[in-house]
């Protein structure tokens, strides 16, 4: 089976393009986004979940578990980078671009300590996945999961990361290694609602 990574439903800090504090929840939009996802989700045998602990990742999770009848264990190795002082303000008013630095703001994680963690996390994942029968859905945040593909998987020759994740974004990984990627970044649940398509111009990380 698979390991599925998902990433949470939009909240309003997304839209408004501010770096989110540990609390945010999704947005009534991201509420139902992450209803589409669950949906979808039902079909393909989900045997568990694996969640960071924030709020808007933990309540994508809590839905999509309603819907699908697996368990949740949550995790704080797959929470967002760390931001420190600067979660909370607007990004395109900050004085350096957060999202590609790799020293770490002020109070904040380094990318490379992001990273190790994001190893920790995947390694966790993989250990859950062996254990599980079914489908492991893995449900995180925009830079996380692009460490995660960028590192950690295998994707198809000529295949590029995509720029933006999308909220509630679907990318499907082999359990076994290399993790070769069978689908990136896809956000086909949305589609039939045009009013829940994800916004390109919202942030996919922070």
């Amino acid at each position: 089976m698979s390991l599925l990574l998902i990433r949470h439903g939009e909240t309003p800090l997304n839209v408004a393009r501010v770096l989110q504090p540990v609390d945010t929840p999704l947005s009534a939009r991201g509420v139902e986004q992450a209803h589409a996802l669950a949906r979808r989700l039902a079909r393909l045998g989900i045997g568990a979940i694996l969640s960071s602990d924030l709020a808007r990742a933990l309540q994508t999770a809590e839905i999509i578990a309603a819907a699908s009848g697996a368990s949740i264990e949550t995790t704080p190795l797959l929470h967002e980078r760390n931001f420190g002082d600067w979660r909370g303000l607007p990004y395109d008013r900050l004085p350096r671009d957060p999202l590609t630095m790799r020293e770490p703001p002020p109070g904040g994680e380094s990318t490379p300590a992001f990273e190790d963690r994001a190893a920790q996390a995947f390694a966790l994942a993989v250990r859950r996945a062996a254990e599980t029968q079914g489908a492991l859905a893995i449900v995180t945040h925009g830079l996380l999961i692009r460490v995660l593909l960028e590192r950690h998987a295998a994707l198809p020759v000529g295949l590029a990361l995509p720029t933006h994740l999308g909220n509630t974004s679907l990318s499907v990984l082999a359990k076994a290694s290399p993790h070769a990627a069978s689908l990136l970044n896809c956000t086909a649940h949305l589609d039939p609602t045009p009013e829940l398509t994800d916004d390109a111009r919202a942030l996919s990380g922070g």
